[in-house]
C-alpha cells in the first residue's frame, strides 16, 4: 500500500468547562477552579502527572478570570506589574528546575497586596530553597489531581478521537483500555499517534490496526 504524505497540521481540542470530564481523581481541582472567585487565598496550587488535566483547568480559570498565564521559568521581577494588570495570573510548571523563586516570591506578595488571584501548576509540589517562599506556598490551597480510573481513561479516550473527528466504537475503545498505559498523558500520545498512522496510511481505525499502534508503545519515543 502507499504511504500518504500528511501535512503537519494542528487540531484544536475542546477546552471549555463543560467539555472536561469530572472524575473522583480530579473532582477538588475542578471544585478549585468552580469556587473561584471565593477562594479562601491570593493563591491556589494545582498538582497531577503530565496530562492529567492541569493544563485544561488552568486554561478554564484563565478565560474565567480573564488572566494572564505564563511558564514559571518565564517569571521575570521587572514583568510582574504587567503580568498582574489585571490581578489575575496563572503560573506553569512551578517544580521546574529553573524556577526564579524571588520573582515567584514577589508575584505572589503583588497578588496579595493588590487583593488578586494567582493559580499555579506543578507535577509535584517542588522542594524551595527560600524559606520565605516555602512558607507561602505550603499556606495555599493544594488540589491533587489523582491517578484516573477506568471510567476517566474510557471518556479521556473518547474526548481525543472525538476532538480529531474520529468515530470509535465502544469495543474498539475498551480493546484499548485493556493493554494501554495507565495515564492521561499516555492516552493522548496513542489517539494521537491512531490519528497520524491512519492519515499517512490511508487505513481505517480498526482493531487490528489500533493492535499494531499499541504494540509500538514499547518504543520509549511513544509510551
Amino acid at each position: 500500500m502507499e504511504r500518504q504524505l500528511t501535512l503537519d497540521l494542528s487540531f484544536r481540542p475542546a477546552l471549555g468547562r463543560d467539555d472536561f470530564l469530572v472524575a473522583d481523581s480530579n473532582s477538588q481541582a475542578v471544585a478549585l477552579i468552580d469556587q473561584w472567585p471565593q477562594w479562601p487565598s491570593y493563591g491556589a496550587i494545582i498538582t497531577g502527572p503530565p496530562g492529567s488535566g492541569k493544563s485544561h483547568l488552568a486554561m478554564v480559570w484563565q478565560q474565567k478570570a480573564n488572566a494572564a498565564i505564563i511558564a514559571a521559568r518565564d517569571l521575570k521581577l521587572e514583568n510582574l506589574p504587567h503580568l498582574l494588570h489585571s490581578n489575575r495570573l496563572v503560573i506553569e510548571d512551578i517544580d521546574s528546575d529553573k524556577l526564579p523563586e524571588r520573582a515567584l516570591f514577589h508575584a505572589l506578595n503583588l497578588a496579595r497586596q493588590q487583593s488578586g488571584h494567582i493559580l499555579m501548576t506543578a507535577c509535584l509540589l517542588p522542594t524551595i530553597k527560600l524559606s520565605d517562599l516555602a512558607s507561602r506556598l505550603h499556606a495555599l490551597p493544594h488540589s491533587l489531581i489523582k491517578s484516573p480510573g477506568d471510567a476517566l481513561l474510557r471518556g479521556v479516550l473518547v474526548k481525543h478521537f472525538s476532538d480529531r473527528q474520529i468515530a470509535v466504537d465502544e469495543g474498539l475503545v475498551s480493546y484499548m483500555l485493556t493493554r494501554m498505559p495507565r495515564s492521561l498523558e499516555a492516552a493522548r500520545r496513542l489517539v494521537a499517534e491512531v490519528d497520524r498512522q491512519s492519515l499517512e496510511q490511508g487505513a481505517e481505525v480498526t482493531r487490528l490496526f489500533v493492535g499494531r499502534v499499541l504494540s509500538q508503545f514499547e518504543n520509549p519515543e511513544l509510551s
